[in-house]
């Protein structure tokens, strides 16, 4: 079977003087039957040469899921009363979230079963649930067709009936006031999907009428409306890249105006939290690229009120903070690592959280009760499975609530976990998380999987997957690389990795390909690359710039037509992108992302074997990237080898909804990685 061959026709694309020729821009409308046609003669493609593997396929997606916990349950977090949770029953797709009023031992109530929900659904996915303050109510959001487009459903609680209110076209994101009738909620522009307006409804009563409470103009911000922790405000944020602004009004008078917490202004970050008659802000103000802990009265929010908690530190990085009554938790990021920063406003002592291993992930779980002296922290890394602690901040002991089960077994000291530093194009040192077999000898033919994101100040923790065991067991090395671009060592590292240093992102990656052959790791005829989204991006610039380092890569839903999709505004996304990317509609963004966009610079040459996945509603990178990516890979490439564009029908930018039915993707990724290493 021979590959599907697009058709071209000619599109002339013209600024700042110069022309580009997109012979594949029809492929820009996904209501075109010629376009529906060409993807699934891709994906007739994919499945043909993919063939050979089905029986690995189903072997790997049978490892996966005889890993998984059939009940596995979520630890119950305490809120208003009731341990609230959610867990699997076995043969089910998805959750069922629960409650138990003041005891485990109590009867369960279910709020939602997910698996009713998505009968006669391809999708489903829920955005938020919350329960009003009278507990009479349940509210939650649904998206069903995977655009991140969600509607809001109300239960009454005490009878189970589905309330004739419904909010459509959200964001997904709600915020119950005090009064339990009254809710805020987030709307999407309907073109560009950006989330722009906040209403607010008033239950019993039609959407029609719903109040409309502010609009952001500005297509560089998107909103989200939330509760405090503390339950005293509704807060309304606007975020774009490098600017983020607070409106506020009490939980308690739903009707009043809304007020500005602290005016925003371009390269302003910060991020407000509540407590007493006091705010807690965590703020890059006056140069502190690191961000410091500051606080005022809730009274007086501007700026000019505010007073210093902790400073900006050269060193950490101030990630975020959990409020509760008495003390406070930062999570910093010091050398790469998460840290947790307990402060005791009683005694105002503070002290660190003792975390174990070399590389991990550390997050902050559920912490929903604010009058409260325990802590749940998550952990995990790439030896060890994901582990929920409850510390107590008095005693400063930890108990195990869960450490999540691998089925069949796993010993943790099976394997070697390693941080390494590879040295940069520029000489910076890009440190990289691996993990491999005792026993694996460092000989150059290790098949070897190197991932990596490097955008947004995204970090790619050090985390642990039973999935991945498949590809360790079959004497993979797996391999993080750190790059710049992510926050991994700080907010310098983010800066160096964006606008017009974007290309040390690509230069970083290549640098710790290249470490691992150096280090007898693996070789270039055993080394792999992947990444999703913006990481496909990242897949997509090295492999143009350094081709002959790798043997193949995965691609998932790439971010690669990078100066189209800046040039049109109409795309979700794209107004609020340009503090990351740049604005190529300015001449000096336009060239210098042309110099690295993949699918701008693709030459005629050989390339490695590349899979590349997307999904036909994806929101976030719009399916005919990659689609035109591959249509011009396969126009110029020199090379034989494997090019498949698999397309999800289905889905968007997250793939399948379902527990399972998303490791089926991962069968086809990883035999995919499994087959092209066994390749002469």
């Amino acid at each position: 079977m021979k590959p599907p061959i697009a058709k071209k026709i000619t599109k002339e694309l013209t600024i700042h003087n110069h022309t580009r020729i997109d012979s594949y821009y029809w492929l820009n409308d996904r209501k075109n039957s010629e376009v529906i046609k060409y993807l699934n003669q891709e994906n007739n493609y994919a499945s043909y040469k993919m063939k050979h593997t089905e029986n690995l396929q189903n072997d790997l997606y049978k490892e996966i899921i005889g890993r998984l916990d059939k009940e596995e349950s979520s630890v119950p977090y305490f809120l208003d009363g009731y341990f609230n949770y959610q867990r699997y029953e076995e043969g089910n797709e998805y959750p069922i979230y629960g409650r138990k009023k003041g005891d485990l031992n109590m009867e369960e109530e279910i709020l939602i079963d997910q698996n009713k929900l998505s009968k006669n659904q391809s999708y489903c996915a829920i955005g938020q649930i919350g329960v009003c303050s009278n507990d009479k109510i349940l509210a939650y959001s649904v998206d069903f067709i995977s655009r991140r487009i969600y509607d809001i459903y109300f239960k009454n609680l005490k009878t189970g009936e589905i309330l004739k209110d419904k909010l459509e076209n959200t964001s997904g994101s709600f915020a119950w006031a005090n009064d339990g009738k009254t809710i805020f909620y987030t709307r999407k522009d309907k073109q560009t999907l950006r989330s722009n307006k906040v209403f607010k409804h008033t239950m019993g009563t039609s959407s029609k009428e719903d109040e409309l409470i502010f609009t952001e103009e500005d297509e560089a911000f998107i909103l989200n409306v939330y509760r405090s922790k503390s339950k005293k405000y509704i807060i309304i944020g606007s975020y774009s890249t490098l600017s983020t602004e607070y409106r506020i009004v009490s939980a308690d008078h739903p009707n009043e105006k809304f007020k500005i917490f602290e005016p925003r202004q371009l390269n302003h970050e910060y991020s407000i939290e509540h407590r007493a008659n006091e705010f807690y802000i965590i703020t890059n103000l006056k140069g502190a690229k690191n961000f410091k802990l500051m606080k005022c009265s809730a009274e007086f929010t501007n700026n000019s009120h505010w007073k210093e908690v902790i400073p900006n530190r050269q060193d950490i990085l101030l990630e975020d903070i959990e409020i509760f009554e008495k003390f406070m938790v930062l999570t910093e990021r010091k050398r790469g690592l998460t840290q947790f920063r307990v402060l005791n406003e009683k005694n105002k002592s503070e002290h660190i959280i003792d975390l174990e291993e070399e590389s991990y992930t550390a997050y902050a779980s559920a912490n929903a009760e604010f009058k409260t002296s325990v802590f749940r922290y998550g952990f995990s890394s790439l030896k060890t499975p994901t582990t929920i602690f409850d510390y107590d901040f008095e005693s400063r002991i930890k108990e195990v609530k869960k450490q999540t089960k691998v089925i069949g077994g796993h010993k943790p000291s099976k394997y070697i976990t390693k941080r390494v530093f590879a040295e940069g194009k520029d000489g910076t040192l890009i440190p990289m998380s691996l993990v491999h077999k005792k026993n694996t000898k460092m000989n150059g033919k290790n098949p070897t999987l190197l991932y990596g994101y490097g955008s947004y100040g995204h970090v790619v923790d050090a985390s642990f997957s039973a999935a991945r065991l498949s590809l360790l067991e079959r004497g993979f090395v797996f391999a993080i690389a750190h790059i710049r671009g992510g926050e991994d060592l700080a907010r310098k590292w983010y800066e160096e990795g964006k606008l017009l240093k974007k290309c040390n992102t690509f230069h970083d990656f290549i640098a710790c390909g290249d470490f691992l052959v150096e280090k007898s790791y693996t070789s270039p005829k055993h080394l792999f690359a992947m990444g999703g989204s913006a990481g496909g991006l990242l897949i997509g610039a090295v492999i143009n710039i350094k081709p002959q380092l790798w043997k193949a890569a995965i691609a998932a839903v790439p971010f690669v037509d990078v100066v189209t999709t800046m040039l049109d505004d109409s795309i979700p996304l794209t107004t609020g992108e340009y503090d990351e990317w740049g604005n190529p509609n300015k001449e000096e963004y336009y060239n210098y992302i042309l110099s690295y966009s993949p699918y701008d610079q693709i030459e005629k040459k050989d390339y490695p074997s590349l899979l590349v996945t997307t999904g036909l509603h994806d929101s976030q990178v719009q399916y005919w990237e990659p689609a035109k990516w591959v249509a011009k890979l396969r126009e110029f490439k020199t090379d034989n080898n494997l090019l498949l564009l698999k397309t999800d029908m289905e889905t968007g930018h997250g793939g399948a909804s379902g527990r399972y039915e998303y490791y089926r993707e991962v069968a086809l990724n990883y035999a995919f990685l499994i087959d092209q290493a066994n390749h002469k």
